[in-house]
């Protein structure tokens, strides 16, 4: 019998007010588009457990570890009832942030040690070659000016949005070097143009990113 080839992974990350919501929805539209068999999902959430304790991490104060903690379990339950089991199946993982944002946001922006992170990383995404992670992760970056602006437009703010300027200024930051310590794999985009600039960029980008040039 011949074997299923694994699906793709993408994630799309970026502070808040980036506008990565937006360019999420365009990004399914053009996989679907080409024939690509995709699952979109989010973090934290992607599960019926993922989706209440995601209620909880976006309205209930609390420690900042047991919020790493909480992040971690989420994402055992996603990858465990979502996310592999669609790559096993050779179907395309579209996933509005993933663990970039753990490192970013409990990591950069609340100050937790990196290395617990990687501990759990391991632990909970697997090592080595058993590693699930994506295999293109869309870094949608604005300055804080901008992302600041997006944010004021009268919605009601979850406890993240509410953070002080200088909390995302951390996570922005933290984005920025875990980009660059990832390279191959974190695309930066400059996300503070028009909806329709940044569309094209990403439409003549992505076949060669994902090699679907051909």
């Amino acid at each position: 019998m011949k074997s299923i080839p694994r699906g793709r992974f993408i994630s799309v990350e970026g502070v808040d007010g980036a506008g990565k919501s937006t360019q999420l929805l365009w990004l399914a539209r053009w996989l679907i588009a080409r024939g690509i068999p995709l699952v979109r999902t989010r973090e934290p959430g992607g599960t019926p457990l993922g989706e209440k304790l995601r209620e909880w991490l976006l309205a209930e104060p609390m420690h900042l570890e047991t919020e790493a903690l909480l992040m971690f379990a989420a994402r055992r339950e996603h990858l465990a009832r979502v996310i592999a089991p669609a790559l096993e199946r050779g179907e395309w993982v579209l996933c509005d942030r993933f663990s970039d944002a753990t490192f970013a946001y409990q990591g950069g922006g609340r100050g937790l040690p990196r290395e617990k992170f990687e501990a759990l990383e391991d632990w909970v995404q697997g090592a080595g070659a058993a590693r699930i992670e994506p295999d293109l992760t869309l870094l949608f970056d604005v300055p804080p000016e901008v992302s600041s602006a997006r944010l004021a437009n009268g919605r009601e703010l979850d406890r993240f949005e509410r953070e002080a300027a200088d909390f995302h200024a951390r996570v922005r930051a933290a984005y920025l070097e875990r980009a660059a310590a990832a390279p191959d794999r974190i695309r930066v985009i400059d996300a503070s143009g028009s909806i329709e600039a940044i569309q094209a960029r990403l439409e003549a980008a992505l076949p060669l990113w994902l090699d679907l040039a051909a």
